[in-house]
């Protein structure tokens, strides 16, 4: 704008209007001349240093510029000047430590009344200077006076309006009056604007996988957020660390500075997941070598489910033991009987997926396979003790020791009568004694009887003979030059034949009948001797003979006999 000439006069003197000239052009002169006393505020100036994000600028004052390095970087985040570089800033008002603060963006300074007026028009950012403090905000002097409201001020307290006083800030006027001469200004939206502007400018410098700097704002279940100047950025829990963290304060505290990596970016809802273990090398990348199939490895419980227990051999490195692979027995148990969250326990590694990041664990390999013992500790004929653990229609399964169990068949439960379920005379959880009739240590099996336990008429049979005795029998079965003999009523005798056979069997005689051979061969029981027709007979199926005791086992009820004539 163009300024008229103006008369080697004092202020004073070019404030009183005179016959030639009206009170507006005084006032007019007056804010030309008040234009010409203030400072600038947009200027050049020169780059003295940088200082991590702050850029010292000379602006020819005895008091240096500090200018935030976001409004000099580039997309890459790079900052753009160099010591003795030239810039162009804009004071916006002054630091604590009396440093004048900066801006790249530009502001004018009204002149008169027509430039105000343009000025709020267009709403743009103009400057002023801050002349007082006054009820309810600050005074202003935007090229006239203006009110600027404490509520706009951008102040949080009492001290930050008061040190406002004195300084140029940049505003913009809310309100024009020009006939009542009322102007009021805001510059809290001015400085919401210009960091919204160096946010957005920041975050369009960040890409994916970039390793930033920022300061843990707050906690939540969740995990963290974090300040990275200006805006935030999530830290998940499950990005915090390899190892699992069950709350986010195990790993940082509020106030924390820390580096992070930017994981995904949504440009759309300006949000940002970081990590702060993608810092550190995975531990998974190595769990094949470090833990072979097969080897024993300790660990400590971290938690207990009821499928089974995790357990952590390494920070960030966990294994499960399934349920099934905890015990030996096939006696259900709970998980939490078996180990508790904290305690240290032997595993052995079963398998290592790392791709899905699993291991499998085992517990009862560590404590040693009963069946590995069980062919030397449970012959055949072996008396037993054990728990019964469940019945089937088929039968009953009895655990004689932890990881071995054995299966009594309905027809060996017990010898009266036939049974139509076991239980008719088990229940679970019922001790009971057994013998043990086969072992088949590789498929893990081992068949118990019961009823062989009971009294028979063979071991009363046994009870009341000894070897060299001279007993009756009478011969039933004929073969592999064997003969089975039957001593009794369900007791039988086994014999070497050397003697000639004779496959024909008599028909009995007239008049006798099966009862009456029965009878007949209980009497020579009973006496002990034979029929003396018989010794010189070659020996054949049905015939009562005497037969002398070789020897006898009570243990598995077997009888020996030879002939004795």
């Amino acid at each position: 704008m163009n300024l008229p000439d103006v008369p080697s006069t004092s202020s004073e003197d070019r404030l009183v209007p005179t016959d030639d000239t009206s009170f507006a052009e005084v006032l007019s002169d007056f804010e030309r001349q008040r234009a010409r006393e203030l400072p600038p505020a947009t200027r050049q100036g020169s780059v003295i240093s940088i200082r991590g994000d702050q850029v010292m600028v000379d602006i020819g004052r005895k008091t240096e510029g500090v200018l935030n390095a976001d409004h000099v970087r580039d997309r890459a985040g790079h900052i753009k000047v160099q010591p003795g570089d030239t810039v162009t800033v804009t004071i916006t008002g002054r630091d604590p430590d009396g440093y004048y603060l900066l801006s790249t963006a530009t502001v004018v300074t009204p002149r008169d009344w027509a430039a105000l007026e343009k000025a709020f028009a267009a709403k743009a950012v103009i400057s002023g200077v801050v002349e007082e403090a006054i009820k309810g905000g600050l005074r202003v002097d935007v090229g006239v006076r203006a009110f600027l409201p404490a509520s706009r001020s951008g102040a949080r307290d009492a001290d930050g309006l008061a040190a406002l006083v004195g300084q140029q800030i940049r505003c913009r006027i809310t309100k024009l009056d020009v006939a009542d001469e009322d102007v009021v200004v805001d510059r809290r939206s001015v400085i919401e604007e210009e960091e919204t502007r160096v946010r957005q400018e920041r975050f369009e410098t960040l890409k994916e996988g970039d390793v930033v700097t920022g300061v843990v704002e707050s906690l939540a279940e969740y995990g963290a957020f974090v300040d990275l100047g200006g805006f935030d950025g999530l830290l998940h829990i499950g990005d915090m660390a390899w190892h699992r963290v069950s709350k986010p304060e195990e790993v940082v505290q509020t106030g924390d500075s820390i580096q992070v990596r930017i994981l995904k970016i949504d440009p759309a809802a300006h949000k940002l997941s970081l990590g702060l273990k993608q810092l550190s090398a995975d531990p998974w990348l190595e769990a094949a070598g470090r833990f072979p199939e097969g080897s024993r490895v300790r660990g400590t419980v971290s938690r207990v489910t009821d499928f089974g227990a995790f357990v952590e051999l390494e920070p960030g490195i966990e294994g499960l033991i399934h349920v099934s692979e905890m015990s030996w027995s096939k006696k259900a148990r709970k998980p939490a009987d078996m180990v508790r969250p904290g305690e240290i326990v032997e595993v052995a590694v079963l398998g290592v997926n790392a791709s899905e990041r699993r291991i499998s664990l085992g517990l009862k390999q560590t404590l040693g396979d009963p069946w590995q013992e069980a062919a030397r500790k449970y012959p055949p004929g072996t008396i037993v003790e054990g728990s019964v653990t469940n019945l089937a229609k088929f039968g009953a399964f009895v655990e004689i020791e932890e990881g071995i169990e054995g299966m009594v068949h309905i027809a060996d439960i017990q010898g009266e009568k036939r049974l139509s379920h076991p239980k008719d005379v088990l229940a679970v959880g019922r001790k009971v004694r057994a013998v043990v009739l086969e072992l088949d240590q590789a498929r893990r099996r081992l068949k118990l009887g019961m009823r062989q336990l009971d009294p028979s008429d063979a071991d009363e049979y046994i009870d009341e003979h000894r070897a060299g005795d001279l007993v009756s029998g009478r011969i039933v079965e004929i073969a592999g030059g064997q003969a089975k003999v039957e001593l009794g009523q369900g007791v039988f005798g086994h014999t070497r034949i050397t003697e000639p056979i004779e496959t024909s069997v008599p028909a009995l005689a007239p008049g006798n009948d099966l009862a009456s051979l029965t009878a007949l061969l209980s009497s020579k029981w009973k006496s002990g001797g034979a029929p003396a027709e018989g010794r010189s007979e070659a020996p054949r199926q049905g015939q009562i003979r005497q037969f002398r005791i070789r020897s006898l086992d009570a243990a598995g009820k077997q009888i020996e006999l030879e002939l004795a004539g």
